[in-house]
């Protein structure tokens, strides 16, 4: 872990590495447990369930790591209470590397839950914003550290980032939670006027984007 100090008072900011991705799954298993797109792709819930997250969750960790992209951190206690992955949308594709990993988990997985993500991901690319930019693919905070003011220190940190990047004018984000919206809205994001439908049955999708001041 690469410390950053945020502010005497204020939760500090780690950048992490690929010796940190099994506990920013760890986390972000634990924030998303519940979440639409994991029980949307995974299908029904069942004893293997967590199992199976995990596997998902950790693809995603590992598409920053192969990438070379950001993965951040809260640290509480022993090890983290938030995390988040930040990516470059360039169109750069994926590494040859990250393309074999990646099929090993769908192996594991199974071709409906791939065929529910990719069909996703087809519906989320309507979102898009056509400037350079940073992505907040996921940011989340374990139920013990919710309310410390841990998940506003991500959010200000990749604000930060993409201010002090001369390429990206701003951040985006996805989110499958109506009440998340305004929380966002308050940070400065905005629901642009086609980052908003439903993505599949039952399953609703916001799309924001937070331009820089500067921008």
């Amino acid at each position: 872990m690469t410390e950053r100090t945020e502010g005497k008072d204020r939760p500090q900011v780690l950048h992490l590495g690929k010796e940190d991705a099994v506990e920013v799954t760890r986390v972000l298993c634990e924030a998303f447990a519940e979440y639409p797109v994991m029980r949307h792709v995974l299908g029904p819930g069942g004893p293997d369930y967590r199992q199976r997250l995990d596997t998902l969750v950790h693809m995603f960790v590992m598409a920053r790591v192969y990438r070379e992209e950001t993965l951040l951190g809260v640290p509480h206690g022993t090890g983290l209470g938030a995390a988040a992955l930040v990516s470059v949308p360039d169109g750069s594709g994926s590494p040859p590397a990250f393309a074999a990993f990646r099929e090993t988990v769908w192996e594991k997985l199974g071709p409906e839950p791939r065929a529910r993500y990719e069909a996703l991901g087809d519906a989320w690319s309507g979102f898009r914003v056509e400037v350079p930019h940073l992505h907040l693919n996921m940011i989340g905070v374990v139920p013990p550290c919710q309310g410390l003011g841990f998940g506003r220190a991500l959010l200000e940190h990749v604000h930060r980032m993409s201010r002090e990047d001369e390429t990206s004018q701003g951040v985006t984000l996805t989110t499958e939670v109506p009440s998340n919206v305004p929380l966002y809205e308050h940070f400065g994001y905005e629901v642009r006027w086609h980052g908003h439908g439903r993505k599949a049955p039952g399953l609703e999708s916001w799309g924001l984007f937070r331009p820089d001041e500067r921008a």
